[in-house]
């Protein structure tokens, strides 16, 4: 296993558009072990979450840590988002020691592949919503700083 340097602000990396992942490159040596040591890095991080340009690699990965665990999700796009919004706090292992109110639907369908090239649907409601949008964003070089109402450092009141 591989553990990956987790990069931060202001790398520019992180503000990168990630390309699909092609169906033929899924089940591929090299992609298989690329989710496993994302899984492991995010395991070493004490992550929920993690997004393959938080590691250098603008491809369209994401890992969310579900009931099951650890799941993969290739080139996941939003289908459905609810009306009804929720305000969370959010933190990302890419913007060490800052929190912020984030906007977010309460409930969201997400369509992607799993590392076996399967298409899945799951169905996301509440923190597990939040997940999914905060780490899809990270696909798109959005981070969670850019939607956030109110910004906080770890030792400080409001930025």
């Amino acid at each position: 296993m591989m553990i990956f340097e987790v990069l931060t602000t202001p790398n520019p990396k992180l503000r990168e558009r990630s390309r699909e992942v092609l169906v033929n490159e899924i089940k591929t040596p090299e992609m298989q072990k690329f989710f496993d040591d994302l899984v492991e890095t995010m395991k070493v991080e004490d992550g929920i979450g993690i997004a393959a340009p938080q590691v250098g690699n603008n491809i369209r990965v994401i890992i969310v840590l579900t009931k099951k665990g650890p799941e993969v999700f290739i080139n996941p796009e939003i289908t459905f988002r609810s009306i009804k919004k929720v305000k969370e706090e959010e933190g990302c292992l890419s913007v060490p020691g800052v929190y912020g109110i984030v906007e977010r639907c309460k409930e969201v369908r997400v369509s992607a592949l799993d590392r076996n090239g399967n298409k899945i649907q799951p169905d996301t409601k509440g923190f597990m919503s939040i997940i999914f949008q905060h780490e899809i964003d990270h696909l798109d070089g959005i981070l969670f700083i850019d939607r956030a109402k109110k910004i906080k450092a770890e030792g400080t009141s409001r930025i």
